[in-house]
């Protein structure tokens, strides 16, 4: 028997791990098993959402494992300490000889799979590790002096020529194998996780399974790709992919998104399209927690400034951005989308995020696990590198003094308040500026502002200059 692993890489195909275990079978059968770890979760502060959704697609998945004749196989241990006795007693029930997984990339699972990989080496039984949830390898961008990047343009830039010169394909499903004697367990179609936020998933927002990431695809890459430059900021519209809850969980792939608008999207540039630097972004922080792994451990990636910020203790103001009653309607319209749906839009996360560490300067760890707490795509990776970016102490060419103003930021992207109105029904009654008006907002029921703008805006602009 072989072992195939799944973990956040639900799908099979371009599955690096279960392609190689087909290839190299000869004719020995392959069991795949998942790891269900509440108690890893809560530590990692998975969000309720996420990890229904996450059950929802190993749902699907074992549909489609058993279209290949892959037995599925769940195991069930509160931490990731638990996770190697209990694969080692699943390998020598089914007298399996070897392990197949996809690496991940935060210090938790690389700790997890280590420690797997030492007891199966230990007992003689062979360990193989894949790239799959990265087009290209981490640690294999480098600059002309063989360092990481430390900027996102010229590891976009590099990126971009190591593709070119790779090009990788999305790997085809692999070949059924013959009926294997192993009955499969059922998934649970709920999991009761004890999580601090019951947030939850919405099936009629977020359909699970492979096949709905790629129909989703398919129709951004054929209808809203092209555009997706110029109207990828505002919230109002249906812009993007919304993908991103898909590949957190695995369920399609970066290589696979690349492909779809290579091949749907007609555009003979789409290696340039600016949703291909969004993926990249998202290599890029995966990137950076490989080759700069105290990242794991919520250090700064630019310590000496933070080491010379003071951040807020001031509880009431983070309650009241958690709970989208800042006044700043922009702003609380975001929170409140997240708090309803699991998700909010990207330029959102960004004015939201700035608005936390800038202006109500509060310790971007507090925003950053909140948002893990409710996000249905919470990604480690992404929301760690997006959350030090918002603060200035990250991986980030633009110095400190980007503070995003909620009410610019409404003008420009929100003209008419339709997003502010979806999210706040009681601004439904004024009309486009008016819902940004504070005093309007009042008579409405709306808070008024907790924070003076301008000299928020000047203290923190003061605080950083001194930091840097």
């Amino acid at each position: 028997m072989k072992l195939i692993w799944f973990r956040n890489d639900l799908r099979v195909r371009d599955n690096k791990a279960l392609y190689n275990a087909n290839q190299s079978s000869d004719g020995v059968p392959i069991v795949a098993v998942a790891v269900l770890t509440p108690v890893q979760w809560l530590m990692q502060d998975e969000a309720n959402s996420r990890v229904q959704f996450w059950l929802a697609n190993l749902r699907e998945l074992s549909q489609d494992l058993a279209s290949l004749n892959i037995p599925l196989k769940i195991l069930r241990a509160s931490s990731n300490n638990e996770v190697p006795d209990q694969l080692l007693a699943l390998a020598n029930r089914l007298n399996a000889d070897s392990l197949y997984f996809n690496h991940e990339y935060a210090e938790y699972e690389q700790r997890r799979d280590d420690a797997v990989q030492m007891l199966f080496q230990q007992h003689q039984l062979r360990v193989e590790g894949f790239h799959s949830d990265t087009i290209i390898k981490p640690g294999t961008v480098r600059n002309k002096q063989g360092q990481p990047f430390k900027v996102f343009t010229p590891f976009s830039k590099a990126w971009r020529v190591r593709f070119t010169d790779e090009w990788p394909e999305p790997l085809p499903m692999p070949a059924p194998q013959p009926p294997c004697n192993v009955q499969s367990d059922p998934v649970p179609d709920s999991l009761v996780y004890d999580a601090p936020v019951q947030s939850i998933w919405h099936d009629h927002l977020w359909p699970a399974g492979s096949e709905e990431a790629h129909q989703r695809l398919a129709i951004f890459a054929e209808t809203k790709a092209a555009d997706y430059k110029l109207k990828r900021d505002y919230p109002a519209l249906a812009a993007t992919s919304v993908l991103s809850p898909y590949l957190t969980v695995g369920a399609i792939s970066s290589r696979q998104c690349l492909a779809g608008l290579s091949a749907n999207s007609g555009d003979p540039e789409w290696l340039d399209n600016h949703w291909t630097s969004e993926l990249i972004w998202r290599e890029f922080y995966r990137h950076l927690l490989v080759d700069f792994p105290e990242m794991n451990r919520l250090l700064p990636f630019k310590p000496d400034v933070e080491s010379r910020l003071t951040w807020s203790s001031d509880d009431q103001l983070f309650d009241a951005w958690c709970r989208g009653e800042t006044g700043f309607t922009l702003v609380d319209a975001g929170m409140k989308q997240l708090l309803a749906t699991g998700w909010m839009h990207n330029r959102l996360r960004m004015v939201t995020a700035s608005f936390l560490t800038k202006l109500l300067r509060q310790d971007w760890r507090k925003g950053a696990r909140f948002f893990m707490q409710h996000l249905i795509d919470g990604d480690f990776a992404s929301n760690l590198g997006g959350w030090q970016w918002s603060a200035s102490v990250g991986a980030d060419a633009t110095p400190y003094f980007r503070i995003f103003s909620p009410m610019r930021q409404a003008e420009r992207f929100d003209a008419q308040g339709e997003y502010v109105a979806r999210w706040i029904p009681e601004l439904a009654s004024l009309k486009g500026v008016q819902r940004f008006d504070p005093m309007l907002g009042a008579t409405v029921g709306r808070p008024l502002p907790i924070i003076d703008y301008a000299h928020a805006r000047s203290q923190s602009l003061d605080d950083y200059n001194l930091a840097s």
